[in-house]
């Protein structure tokens, strides 16, 4: 990321437990504290049941309103039947990346065979990078793992602001 702007970024935490107040958000939190960790800014928080219109609407909103470069979803990227995080986000991408959902899942395999269950899918909407990562706090902490090594540069591209090639 340039040196003139701080890197904004949206968490959209999906989950029919964290939505109805029955369960905690362990990886929306996880991924907070990431984000200021390394100097970030949180644009927004928000938490939406694992239902495709309401993921679709809001990924749709947190990047077409401009305030995020990057847009982290955690949750509903598994094999259930309500886990459809990676069919809203395709819905509404304009481009795929998908070495960045490999990466994530190889990081995982490191852990965990189970990581090979993840759907997660990367992406560019308008000027807004978006990554899905699992719902796990353990495989959150494996994707941010792998998004801490390019994230910048990646989100400068996305931005059409001027990067080296080294």
């Amino acid at each position: 990321m340039s040196e003139q702007s701080t890197l904004r970024v949206a968490v959209l935490t999906v989950s029919d437990g964290v939505a109805a107040g029955v369960r905690e958000d362990a990886s929306g939190e996880l991924i907070e504290d990431w984000v200021r960790q390394r100097g970030y800014q949180v644009s927004e928080r928000t938490l939406v049941p694992d239902e495709t219109g309401p993921i679709a609407n809001a990924l749709i909103r947190l990047c077409d309103e401009g305030t995020c470069d990057l847009l982290l979803t955690t949750g509903g990227t598994g094999l259930t039947p309500r886990d459809v995080t990676p069919e809203a986000t395709q819905a509404v991408l304009e481009r795929t990346a998908p070495g960045i959902a490999e990466a994530i899942r190889l990081e995982g395999l490191r852990n965990t065979p189970r990581a090979a269950l993840g759907r997660g899918v990367a992406g560019v909407r308008g000027s807004t990078l978006v990554v899905n990562l699992p719902g796990s706090p353990g495989g959150v902490s494996d994707g941010l793992g792998v998004l801490a090594v390019f994230v910048d540069h990646a989100v400068d591209l996305v931005r059409g602001r001027f990067t080296s090639h080294d």
